[in-house]
C-alpha cells in the first residue's frame, strides 16, 4: 500500500510539474474526488440504516410509521435494547482510540493534523446506526459527515498530502456529507465555512463548494434519492406582518438558548450517574420507548412529523404536546451519550414552535397573516440559527430547501434576531467548537487591549537610597538577580544598583561604608504601566533582561513592581494563536 501511495504521489507531483498545475487548482481538482467520496459515504450509511430496520423491525419505512405499527411493549423494548446495544459499540469505540487522534471532524480540521482514525469513527458510527434505527430521537446527519469527513482523510494520507492541505480536504468531505444529507450545497458548504473554519476566505471556501455541489449532483443520480423535507410554496409577506417574524425571532432565540441549556444539564446529569455507558444509553432510550408508547412520533429524526406539519393542519394541542416529548426525548437521547446529530432535531423545533407561533397569530388577524405553515418554514431557520450560532448557514439552508426569494425577508430578519438573541444568553452554540473560537477571539481582544500594569508582579528586592552593603549583599545571594531597584520615601524610582557593580568594588578601601545611593546608576529604563505588549518586547530586546522595573508615568515614576519577559512572551504567544 505505501509503494502505491509513494508511487501515487511521484506520479502527482510530476504531473504537477509537467502541467504546472498550481496549488489551488489540485485543491480544486481533488474537491471534485471528495465530493463523489462523501455522497457515497452518505448513501451508504443511509442504505445501511433501511435494511438494518428492515431487518430487525420488518419494514424500512419511516421510523413514525413503524412505530405506529408495534405494540406498546414493542415500542418500548426496541429503543431500549438499542441503546444498550449503541453503549457497547461505544465502549468498543473507546477501546479502539488513538492517542492524538481525534473521531470529531471539527477538531481533525481545526485543532489537529486533518488524520481521522478509521477503527474509532467506524465503531461511533456503527453505535450511531444502532441508535437511530432503534428509534433514537436524534439526527443521522452526524455520522454521515463524519464518515464522509473519514473518507476525506483516507484520501489525504494515502496520497500524502501535507496537514494544512489535509485539513482542507476533511472539511471538503464534510461539506459533501451535509449536502447530501440535506440536499443544500450552498448551506453545506457555508456550514463549513462559517461553523469549522470560522473564514469564509475563498481559498478555502471555493474547494469546500465544489465538493458541495458535486455531491449533490452525485446524490441525484441515485434512482430513489429524494430530499428530506418537501417545502410548500412560500407566500408572499406584505408590509407589517414583517414584525410578527421578528416576534418571532425572538421566541426561537429564547426556546434555542432553552434547549442549549437542556442539552448540558442532561448531559451533565446523566454522566453524573453511577452507571456504565451501555446502560446510560439504554436508560435514555427507555425514556423515548416509555413517551412512544402515546406519541409515536418521538421516533427518529422527526423528518415525517415536520413534513406532515407543513403540508396539513395539525390541532396546536397536538403540536404543544409532541414538540413537549419530542424535546424530552431528545434531550434523553443526545444527553445518555448516543451518537448523532441535533442539527435535524433543531428544524424539528423550529418548526413546531413556529406553527404553533402561526396559528396564534392566524387565529388573532386571519386576514393578516400567512397561513402557519409559512411560521413554521422560517421557524425552522430561525432556532436553527439561534442554536449553531451561524445565521448565515441557516439562512442558505432554508433558502435552498424553499427554492423560493420570498422567503428571505421574513427568513432573515427572524435568524438574525434570534441568533442575537441566544447569543445574549450565552447559551452557548450545539457545536463545541464555536464556543471555544468566541473564547479565543475574546480572549484575543482582550490582550490586545492589555497593559503593563495588568501583568505587574511584585518587586522582592527593593532597597532604599541609604541602603548598607550587607543587606544588599543578603538580597543579591537570595533572590537571582542582577539588579536591585532604588526608590525614595515616596517609592519614586531613582536607578539601580548592579551586581557587578558590588563585584567591582570588593577591594576597594571604604567598601563596608557604601550605601546604595553610591552605587546607583541609570542603565536600566523601566517600563511604563501605559506601555502595550509591543512597546514592552521593543524594551525587553533593547534591555536583554529577564525582569524589568514597572514604573507608575515618566512624570510620576512610582515603582509598581516588575514584569518578566516570561510572562510577556506567553501572553504574546496567547495572542497570536
Amino acid at each position: 500500500m505505501s509503494r502505491i501511495a509513494s508511487a501515487a504521489l511521484g506520479l502527482r507531483l510530476s504531473l504537477q510539474r509537467i502541467f504546472r498545475v498550481a496549488d489551488w487548482q489540485t485543491a480544486l481538482l481533488w474537491s471534485i474526488v471528495t465530493g463523489v467520496l462523501g455522497a457515497l459515504a452518505t448513501e451508504l450509511f443511509r442504505s445501511a440504516l433501511h435494511r438494518l430496520d428492515g431487518l430487525v423491525l420488518g419494514s424500512s419505512g419511516g421510523l413514525v410509521d413503524i412505530a405506529r405499527t408495534l405494540p406498546w411493549w414493542a415500542r418500548v423494548a426496541v429503543p431500549t435494547v438499542g441503546g444498550g446495544i449503541a453503549g457497547l459499540l461505544l465502549v468498543l469505540a473507546r477501546r479502539a482510540t488513538v492517542r492524538k487522534a481525534t473521531s470529531d471532524y471539527m477538531e481533525a480540521v481545526v485543532l489537529g493534523d486533518g488524520r481521522m482514525p478509521v477503527a474509532q469513527t467506524l465503531a461511533r458510527s456503527a453505535s450511531s446506526l444502532v441508535s437511530i434505527a432503534s428509534g433514537g430521537s436524534i439526527g443521522r446527519e452526524g455520522s454521515m459527515v463524519q464518515l464522509a469527513a473519514l473518507c476525506a482523510s483516507l484520501l489525504g494520507q494515502a496520497f500524502r498530502f501535507p496537514a494544512e492541505r489535509l485539513r482542507l480536504l476533511v472539511a471538503c468531505g464534510a461539506a459533501a456529507g451535509l449536502t447530501a444529507a440535506y440536499n443544500a450545497p450552498i448551506a453545506g458548504a457555508f456550514f463549513v465555512a462559517e461553523i469549522v473554519l470560522g473564514s469564509i476566505a475563498m481559498e478555502s471556501v471555493g474547494p469546500i463548494m465544489v465538493a458541495s455541489v458535486v455531491a449533490n449532483i452525485t446524490m441525484r443520480e441515485f434512482p430513489d434519492y429524494q430530499p428530506p423535507y418537501a417545502m410548500p410554496t412560500f407566500p408572499v409577506i406584505y408590509g407589517a406582518e414583517v414584525l410578527l417574524f421578528a416576534l418571532l425571532g425572538v421566541l426561537l432565540g429564547g426556546a434555542a438558548a432553552l434547549f442549549l441549556r437542556g442539552l448540558g444539564t442532561s448531559r451533565r446529569f446523566f454522566g453524573g450517574m453511577p452507571l456504565a455507558l451501555p446502560w446510560r444509553l439504554a436508560l435514555g432510550g427507555l425514556v423515548v420507548g416509555l413517551i412512544s408508547v402515546r406519541l409515536p412520533e418521538v421516533w427518529g429524526n422527526g423528518y415525517s412529523v415536520v413534513n406532515s406539519v407543513l403540508h396539513t393542519s395539525w390541532p396546536w394541542t397536538l403540536l404543544a404536546l409532541v414538540l413537549v416529548a419530542k424535546a424530552v426525548a431528545t434531550l434523553a437521547t443526545a444527553g445518555s451519550g448516543a451518537v448523532g446529530g441535533v442539527f435535524t432535531p433543531a428544524l424539528f423545533f423550529g418548526c413546531m414552535i413556529g406553527g404553533l407561533f402561526g396559528q396564534t397569530a392566524h387565529a388573532m388577524w386571519p386576514q393578516a397573516t400567512s397561513a402557519p405553515f409559512a411560521y413554521a418554514i422560517v421557524g425552522m431557520g430561525a432556532f436553527l440559527a439561534g442554536a449553531t450560532q451561524a445565521p448565515l448557514m441557516a439562512i442558505l439552508m432554508i433558502f435552498e430547501m424553499t427554492l423560493s426569494y420570498q422567503v428571505m425577508l421574513p427568513l432573515m430578519a427572524s435568524s438574525v434576531i434570534a441568533y442575537f438573541v441566544t447569543r445574549s444568553t450565552n447559551a452557548g452554540s450545539m457545536y463545541e467548537i464555536t464556543v471555544h473560537r468566541r473564547e479565543r477571539h475574546h480572549e484575543r481582544l482582550r490582550l490586545r487591549t492589555l497593559h503593563m500594569r495588568d501583568l505587574v508582579q511584585p518587586a522582592e528586592t527593593v532597597v532604599g537610597p541609604d541602603t548598607g552593603l550587607p543587606e544588599m549583599s543578603r538580597l543579591f545571594l537570595q533572590h537571582p538577580v542582577k539588579y536591585l531597584y532604588v526608590v525614595d520615601a515616596q517609592s519614586l524610582f531613582l536607578g539601580v544598583v548592579p551586581l557587578k557593580a558590588l563585584n567591582a568594588a570588593a577591594g576597594v578601601p571604604g567598601l563596608l561604608q557604601k550605601r546604595a545611593a553610591d552605587l546607583l546608576v541609570q542603565e536600566v529604563v523601566p517600563i511604563t504601566s501605559d506601555m502595550n505588549l509591543g512597546q514592552a518586547l521593543q524594551r525587553f530586546l533593547e534591555h536583554r533582561g529577564e525582569r524589568l522595573p514597572v514604573i507608575e508615568s515618566i512624570k510620576r515614576p512610582v515603582l509598581l513592581g516588575v514584569v518578566a519577559k516570561s510572562a510577556l512572551l506567553a501572553t504574546y504567544v496567547r495572542l497570536s494563536d
